[in-house]
């Protein structure tokens, strides 16, 4: 069954650029957000070539310098 949703106090600045951005895809502001949220609850799934992008901008090579970084995080808690 559908909910209806409610956000208070949303700035002016933003409302309007969602406005812009719903006239701009020939949509309502209701469909605009409502495509806004359907993109935003959708787990994003990299391609290959997408991880392997982010694993190179990472600087990671081997599982040893994954291991050390995230206990060096750790630690520094």
């Amino acid at each position: 069954m559908p909910v209806t949703l409610t956000i208070k106090k949303v700035p002016d600045k933003i409302v309007a650029r969602l406005r812009r951005r719903a006239a701009a895809n020939h949509r309502s502001l209701q469909g605009e957000l409502m495509t806004l949220l359907e993109e935003a609850s959708e787990p994003k799934r990299l391609t290959i070539h997408e991880l392997r992008q982010a694993m190179l901008k990472s600087g990671l090579r081997t599982p040893d310098e994954s291991t050390r970084m995230i206990r060096e995080d750790h630690d520094a808690r």
